[in-house]
């Protein structure tokens, strides 16, 4: 039987910068340990990205580019996870870091939409996980297709509700198994690098260094590669939404940089080996994963078939972990009475069963319009890459602010500044990645946000909450002026999707 998980006392929401109430964290059990959180961030991070990187990443920039693009990525990408850890550490009582970061730095609404974007982003993504297990499924059964047809979306609801399903059965479970399963994602990468390894050509690698005239100049190219990184470094705040389930809190700082460090690793000898044994433009011909490809031009068939198996995988494990990560990412604010007081319901085992059911519900709604508008699909895909760079922004200006006013840095002047430094690239890092996404997707991305602050509105009329303040109305008047414009360039046809 589901039982309601709440305060005694009704709890005033915080001032700005303050840590959240944090009285229903002290009450629940602590279950998740260091290999665990670190394994929720690998795995939320390696999904399908890293097998199509090859190609993704040759199909516009040379190697000299490629290594350019991944010192920039690197940079900016750590210190991101720098300010997670940085964060967990500085302010232990704030659980729910893509939330409860938002909302320190400028009051509940922004908390409210950070969670909300963050939500839609990782259900719209687990959408495209299954679907993407299904087409590499049809590498050995060829009636799944491209995993958008009618067997393809029966099998993933199937595979969805099985997940549901363990989940439900209790989060240390679901966290174990997608331990399990990112291990077994990391033989078949490793195994790729050693064997690629031996196969690499310096020769080949030299080929065409700096990229051929057709690619543009090497800023150009750069560019290019930091557009595809955003997807597949995804997940990096992974132990930071479970924050509250941390056996230690600090280990959740160091599971978000350890996580950081081994994938980043992988990513990079994936890209840069690759362009060992194949050149730029036999790479950028590649179809994905490409991983296969090139496997498969450095040992044979077989290659192919492994790289295949690996997708299959790390796909699974992905899904289980956006899975934990999106329910997590509404339970919390709903906790704290920012969301609906029902999507705060857990289940005897802990888990936050009612907010599991509705983003199911969710991912099984958008499976099936897949089946219908295949195009659109596609085009949310980019949409929620774009929208979840927001929480990140509004973490990495949390941090900026906290270092700026020196708060819990009494006596730690030089400590302040190298925070403050490293706040700094973070946000502007985020800043140079919402550029990069385009106007586009982030006017359309008012579409989404708008129906989440008509829940907010009821939500605090129910509680009868304080009304909006300037700056909060500001957004809202900014959300829903995007959100009719992008509505009125859809109905004419100047902006398609």
């Amino acid at each position: 039987m589901a039982t309601h998980v709440h305060g005694t006392q009704p709890v005033a929401p915080p001032a700005a910068g303050q840590p959240l109430a944090g009285s229903l964290r002290k009450t629940e059990p602590k279950r998740l340990s260091l290999s665990l959180l670190t394994a929720l961030v690998i795995g939320s991070m390696i999904g399908s990205g890293i097998f199509s990187l090859p190609q993704n990443m040759a199909a516009s920039a040379g190697a000299g580019a490629i290594l350019i693009g991944w010192l920039i990525t690197g940079v900016g990408m750590l210190s991101l996870a720098l300010v997670y850890q940085t964060l967990s550490n500085r302010q232990p009582a704030l659980d729910n870091g893509v939330f409860a970061y938002a909302r320190a730095l400028g009051g509940e609404f922004l908390g409210f939409n950070s969670a909300w974007g963050y939500w839609i982003s990782a259900w719209i993504g687990n959408v495209s996980y299954l679907v993407i297990l299904f087409a590499a499924l049809s590498y050995f059964f060829p009636m799944f297709g491209e995993g958008n047809n009618k067997a393809a979306i029966a099998g993933a609801s199937v595979a969805l509700w099985f997940l549901h399903w363990m989940i439900l059965r209790g989060m240390r479970t679901a966290a174990r198994a997608n331990a399990l399963t990112t291990m077994a994602k990391i033989v078949p990468l490793l195994l790729f690098i050693g064997l690629v390894i031996a196969a690499f050509q310096r020769d080949t690698f030299n080929v065409d260094f700096w990229g051929a005239p057709a690619l543009g100049s090497t800023l150009d190219q750069v560019k290019s590669t930091m557009l595809v990184t955003v997807w597949v470094f995804i997940g990096i705040e992974g132990a930071n939404v479970f924050s509250a389930r941390a056996a230690e809190r600090a280990n959740v700082g160091r599971a978000t940089v350890i996580g950081f460090v081994i994938t980043l690793l992988l990513l990079i000898a994936v890209s840069l080996l690759s362009l060992g044994v194949l050149t730029q433009p036999e790479l950028a011909a590649l179809k994905n994963p490409s991983m296969a490809g090139v496997l498969k031009a450095a040992v044979g068939p077989w290659g192919a078939v492994l790289i295949n198996i690996g997708l299959i995988l790390s796909v699974g494990g992905a899904l289980l972990a956006w899975t934990l990560l999106a329910a997590e990412s509404i339970f919390t604010p709903a906790k704290e009475k920012v969301m609906p007081e029902t999507l705060a319901v857990e289940n005897t085992q802990g888990v936050p069963a009612h907010a599991l059911w509705i983003t199911n519900g969710c991912i099984q709604l958008f499976l099936l319009l897949t089946l219908y508008s295949s195009a659109s699909y596609l085009a949310l895909i980019s949409l929620a890459t774009s929208m979840i760079l927001v929480p990140y922004l509004f973490s990495g200006l949390y941090a900026l602010k906290l270092t700026w006013q020196g708060q819990t840095y009494a006596g730690q002047r030089g400590l302040q500044l190298r925070d403050m430094l490293i706040a700094s690239i973070a946000t502007l890092y985020c800043l140079w990645l919402l550029y990069a996404a385009g106007p586009k997707y982030m006017l359309l991305s008012g579409l989404l946000y708008a129906p989440g602050s008509l829940i907010y509105l009821a939500t605090i009329k129910s509680r009868q909450g304080k009304p909006l303040s300037g700056p909060e109305t500001g957004l809202l008047i900014i959300i829903w002026t995007a959100a009719a414009f992008a509505g009125w360039m859809l109905w004419t046809g100047t902006l398609t999707l």
